[in-house]
C-alpha cells in the first residue's frame, strides 16, 4: 500500500526545513497565485483586442463567451474545495497546473481552430463555442482552482499570526499583479499574442509543476509541525486574539449573515475590477487617454495596495473584519467616481501642471480596494468557520467571486453598447457597493456568539 504520509513529505522532510516551512509555504502558495495571472482577468484584459481582431468578434460577443464561460467555471469551485479538504494541496495544484498550461496553448491557436471548422467572424455559434470553452477551461484552472489551492495551504500553517504572514504574500501577489499586463503588452509586441500565450503556456504547465510537488505541502501537523511553529504570543496578543471555538460546515457558515457579506462584497470588487480591466483600453480611450496610459495605472494603483495591505495585515489580527469592509467600500466609490468622471476633471496645478483629478481617484481607489481585499480574502474564512472545512467553504465564496467576475465584462461591455459610454455601469457598482457597506454593520463573526456562550457557562 502507498504510505500517504511519507509521499506527503517527500522529496524532503519540512522538518528539516532549516527555518519553519511555513514561511516557504508562504513563498510557495504566492508563486502558485502569481502563476494564476494568466487565468485571471488581469491576464486576459491585454489579449482582449488581439482576440476581437483575429477571431472576428465584437466586444459584446467576446464579453458574453468569457461570462458564460467563468460562470461555468464558477459551478465547480464548490466541488473543487472540497477535493481540496480530501485529497490536499498539492495533487490538486498539480493537476490545476498542468490544466493550465494545456489551455493556454489551445488559446493560441484559437484562430487555426475556427479555421478548421471554416468559420469566420460571422460564424457566432462556432466562435462561441470555441471561445467559451476555452474561457471556462482558463477561469476554472487558473483563477479558480489554483488560486483557491494556493491561498488555503498558506493560510492552514498559520493561526495566531496568520494575518501577518499572509500580509508578505499580499504585498508581493500585488507588485506582480501590477506588472503581469506590462509585462504581457510586451511579450505580446515582441512574439504576438499567440507567442505570449505559448511562452506562459510552458512556465506555468511545464515548469511550474516542478515547484509544485518539490515544494507544496498540506497541513503542518501531517509534517509533525504546528501552525505558526515555535512562535509564542504575548499576554497582551493573546487578549486580542479571536480564537475559534468550533469549525463550521459549508452549510452551517451559509446560514450566517456574515458569509453572505464578506462575499457578496469580494464578489462585487471581482464585478467592478473585471469590468474594469476588461475593457481597461477602452474606458482610457473613450476619456482621451492612450493604451500605454491605461496599462500604466495598475503600478501606481498596487503601490498604494502594498501600503494599505502592509498598514492592515498585522492589524487584521486584532480587530474585527467588518471594519475592514467599511474602508473597502469608501475606496471602491472613490474608484468609481474617478472611473465615470476620468477625463473630466482637468485642474492646472502650481509646479505639477495640468492634472485630471479624477484619474488620481481612480488610481488611489482601486489601490485601497485591492489592498483591503487581499487581507479580507485571507483571513475571513478561517477566523469565522475555522479550518476543518475550508475548502467547502472558500470554494463557494469563490463561486460568488468569480461569478462577479464573469458578469463584470458583459455589464461594461452592454453600457457601452447601449449608452456609448461606461458611465451607466459605473453608477450600477457605486450603487451596489453603497448598499453592501452600509450592510456590513452586520456582518458579525459567528464566532463570537460561540465565545460568549462559553464564557457565560464557565461563570
Amino acid at each position: 500500500m502507498i504510505d500517504h504520509k511519507k509521499l506527503g513529505n517527500w522529496p524532503f522532510h519540512p522538518k528539516k526545513w532549516p527555518f519553519f516551512y511555513g514561511w516557504m509555504i508562504i513563498i510557495s502558495g504566492t508563486v502558485g497565485i502569481t502563476m494564476s495571472i494568466p487565468g485571471q482577468t488581469m491576464g486576459v484584459s491585454t489579449f482582449t483586442d488581439s482576440l476581437i481582431e483575429v477571431m472576428g468578434m465584437s466586444r459584446t460577443q467576446l464579453s458574453f463567451a468569457y461570462m458564460c464561460g467563468t460562470v461555468l467555471s464558477a459551478s465547480m469551485l464548490t466541488w473543487v474545495g472540497q477535493k481540496y479538504d480530501k485529497h490536499g494541496a498539492r495533487p490538486i495544484a498539480l493537476i490545476s497546473s498542468l490544466a493550465l498550461g494545456v489551455v493556454l496553448i489551445y488559446l493560441s491557436q484559437v484562430d487555426t481552430v475556427q479555421s478548421l471548422f471554416g468559420a469566420d467572424g460571422s460564424s457566432m455559434v462556432v466562435n462561441f463555442i470555441i471561445m467559451c470553452s476555452g474561457f471556462f477551461a482558463l477561469r476554472f484552472s487558473g483563477q479558480g482552482a489554483l488560486t483557491l489551492v494556493s491561498r488555503n495551504m498558506m493560510m492552514k500553517w498559520f493561526e495566531k499570526r496568520r494575518g501577518f504572514a499572509m500580509g508578505f504574500s499580499n504585498v508581493a501577489t500585488s507588485l506582480t499583479f501590477a506588472s503581469a499586463p506590462v509585462l504581457f503588452e510586451l511579450l505580446i509586441q515582441s512574439y504576438a499574442w499567440d507567442g505570449a500565450w505559448m511562452i506562459l503556456a510552458v512556465i506555468t504547465g511545464f515548469v511550474f509543476p516542478f515547484f509544485v510537488v518539490t515544494f507544496f505541502r498540506d497541513d503542518p501537523e501531517n509534517s509533525g509541525l504546528k501552525p505558526d511553529g515555535d512562535f509564542v504570543e504575548s499576554q497582551k496578543s493573546k487578549a486580542n486574539r479571536f480564537p475559534v471555538v468550533r469549525d463550521f460546515t459549508l452549510a452551517e457558515a451559509q446560514r450566517t449573515l456574515g458569509f453572505w457579506i464578506f462575499a457578496l462584497m469580494l464578489a462585487m470588487q471581482a464585478l467592478y475590477w473585471t469590468g474594469l480591466t476588461f475593457n481597461i483600453v477602452s474606458v482610457f480611450e473613450l476619456a482621451g487617454y492612450s493604451r500605454e496610459t491605461s496599462v500604466s495605472i495598475f503600478l501606481p494603483s498596487s503601490i498604494i495596495a502594498i501600503c494599505v495591505t502592509l498598514g492592515v495585515s498585522s492589524l487584521s489580527d486584532h480587530i474585527k473584519l467588518k471594519y475592514l469592509l467599511y474602508i473597502m467600500g469608501v475606496g471602491s466609490c472613490t474608484a468609481l467616481i474617478g472611473m465615470i468622471f476620468l477625463g473630466e476633471g482637468h485642474l492646472v496645478v502650481p509646479r505639477l501642471g495640468e492634472i485630471d483629478v479624477f484619474f488620481y481617484l481612480l488610481v488611489l481607489g482601486n489601490g485601497v480596494m485591492m489592498g483591503l481585499y487581499a487581507v479580507i480574502l485571507s483571513v475571513t474564512w478561517p477566523r469565522f468557520y475555522g479550518k476543518a472545512h475550508l475548502g467547502a467553504i472558500s470554494g463557494r465564496a469563490i463561486t460568488m467571486v468569480v461569478v462577479g467576475s464573469a458578469l463584470g465584462p458583459m455589464l461594461f461591455s452592454e453600457s457601452l453598447a447601449w449608452f456609448g459610454s461606461y458611465t451607466f455601469a459605473g453608477w450600477v457598482c457605486f450603487g451596489l457597493y453603497v448598499v453592501l457597506t452600509i450592510l456590513s454593520i452586520w456582518a458579525n463573526n459567528p464566532q463570537e456568539k460561540l465565545r460568549a456562550k462559553v464564557k457565560t457557562n464557565d461563570d
